[in-house]
Formats: C-alpha cells, sequence, structure tokens
C-alpha cells in the first residue's frame, strides 16, 4: 500500500473514531446542540495527529496564506449562487421576504435596539458578516485542516484530480450523514430522504470547488473561508429570511434542491478547470 494511502486510511480511522463521540452525544439527544465546536475539529485533530505519526512535522498542509484573489473568491462564491438560489425563490414566489418576521425569530439570537425591520436585517448582516463569520472560520478550519489541509493534498498524490474531488466529497458526505438521518441537522421541514438526497449532491459536487481552490491556492485557506462564508450567508442570513409558502423547503438551505442544482453546476464549472492545476507532488506550505 501506498504511503498516501496507509496515511488516509489512519486519518480515516482516527476522524470517525474521534467523531464518534460527539455522533453518540447527538443521537441520543436527538440534536446536534453545543457539539457541534468539538465535531468540526475532529477531522482537524486527526490530521495533525496523523501528519505527526508520519511526517514528524506539520508541513505540506497549506500553512501559507497564499494569494489574495483565491480567498476572494472563497469567501465570495457563497454569496453570488445565494443570491441567485434565493433570488430565484423570491422572484417566482416559492418564498418570500417577510422583513418584520425575520426580524421577530432573529431577535432572542441578535438583539438590536432598532425598531424598523429593514435597519434591523442591515445591522444583522453586519455583525453575521463580520463577527459570526469570524467564529465560522475557526469552526471551519477543524473540518478544512482534515478535508482539505491534509485529505485533498494527499489523495491527489495518487489520484486524478477528478478522483480526488468525488472521494474526498463521498467521506465529507458520510461524515456528516448520521446527524441528517439521527439527530436534527436537517430541521427545515422537508422529507429527510429528500433532504439527504440534496445534501448528497450539493457536498460531493460542492468538493470539487473546494479541492480545486485548495490546489490552485496552495493553501488551506481559501477552503477555510468557503466554508464559512457557506455556512453564514446559507444557514444565518438567506434561509432566516426566506418564509414558507408551502414548497420552500423543497427548494432552500443545504436539504433543498435549489442549492444542490447550483452547487453541482458550480462543481462542474470547477471540474472543467482542472487542466489549470499542476500535477503536485508535495503542496506549497
Amino acid at each position: 500500500m501506498a504511503t498516501a494511502h496507509k496515511k488516509i486510511l489512519v486519518y480515516l480511522v482516527l476522524t470517525f473514531a474521534f467523531s464518534s463521540i460527539f455522533y453518540y452525544r447527538m443521537i441520543t439527544a436527538g440534536a446536534i446542540g453545543g457539539y457541534t465546536f468539538p465535531l468540526m475539529w475532529c477531522p482537524g485533530v486527526a490530521a495533525i495527529l496523523t501528519q505527526l505519526l508520519f511526517q514528524h512535522n506539520l508541513r505540506g498542509m497549506g500553512w501559507g496564506i497564499g494569494k489574495a484573489k483565491y480567498l476572494l473568491v472563497g469567501y465570495g462564491l457563497p454569496l453570488l449562487y445565494c443570491l441567485v438560489v434565493y433570488g430565484i425563490v423570491w422572484l417566482t414566489g416559492l418564498g418570500r421576504v417577510d422583513l418584520a418576521e425575520f426580524m421577530r425569530q432573529a431577535a432572542p439570537r441578535v438583539d438590536l435596539p432598532i425598531q424598523s425591520p429593514a435597519l434591523y436585517l442591515l445591522g444583522y448582516v453586519l455583525i453575521m458578516t463580520t463577527v459570526a463569520l469570524a467564529i465560522g472560520c475557526v469552526q471551519a478550519l477543524g473540518e478544512e485542516i482534515g478535508w482539505r489541509g491534509f485529505l485533498v493534498p494527499e489523495l491527489y498524490k495518487e489520484h486524478s484530480f477528478t478522483q480526488t474531488g468525488l472521494i474526498s466529497g463521498v467521506i465529507w458526505m458520510l461524515w456528516h450523514s448520521p446527524l441528517i438521518l439521527f439527530a436534527d441537522y436537517n430541521n427545515a421541514g422537508a422529507p429527510r430522504w429528500f433532504g439527504l438526497l440534496c445534501f448528497v449532491v450539493m457536498v460531493v459536487m460542492f468538493s470539487f470547488t473546494f479541492a480545486w481552490l485548495r490546489l490552485k491556492a496552495a493553501s488551506l485557506w481559501p477552503a477555510v473561508l468557503l466554508h464559512a462564508s457557506h455556512n453564514m450567508f446559507v444557514q444565518t442570513i438567506f434561509t432566516p429570511l426566506t418564509s414558507d409558502t408551502g414548497y420552500t423547503a423543497y427548494v432552500v438551505d443545504e436539504f433543498g434542491i435549489g442549492l444542490a442544482i447550483a452547487l453541482a453546476l458550480l462543481g462542474y464549472l470547477f471540474w472543467r478547470k482542472r487542466g489549470e492545476l499542476a500535477l503536485l507532488v508535495q503542496p506549497v506550505e
């Protein structure tokens, strides 16, 4: 077995062993609760331990910041595809924007001394895109050290870009699946089987975008920003802003068909750009 495959096997065993502790807590509680942060750091801790075990250092995991343009891509892509998907939802009536209702539901989480729903939304978005994004980056870093800092470059040593994106995407999806099947990660309202199907398509295809950014930038930080920005825009801004009109849950959020289609198309576009990647033996730090 090639060294890269041995490292990947050890990494996966450690990742799922560590994660099982928090899977158990979440599943028995029926809710993800306060275990999200430690669970998201399981892949990162496993990657660091695996790298130290085999290489005795942490070089080659993409610690360098890299070019600013890739950081901007990581931050900006979620805003663009959310504007397209949710814009279509709002324009077609599949969902609607009710600022007063949004303010009523968001106020317990973000208490602002503002009476105007429009001004409240402005203040809320400002907080989400600064403070909340920074916190989200700390959370996302745990996963991205593992999935893109370690796993993607190790896969790319032995596999094509297509195989790297697909394998890393399937693993990433399987890691999430216990939370969807047995806890409340999917609480959007659509049937669980439908949400899982959309999530599978979204995550596996999205992995091609993540893998391309990681390899092209030779840095894990664009992936960290992409992950945190996606969670921030989808989970804390656009989905809460969208009121249900009957079939909304089937279209929006990470368990709706809208983002599944959008991120499948995005992943395909980055897969088409695979020829721009150098044949890396060891990624730049």
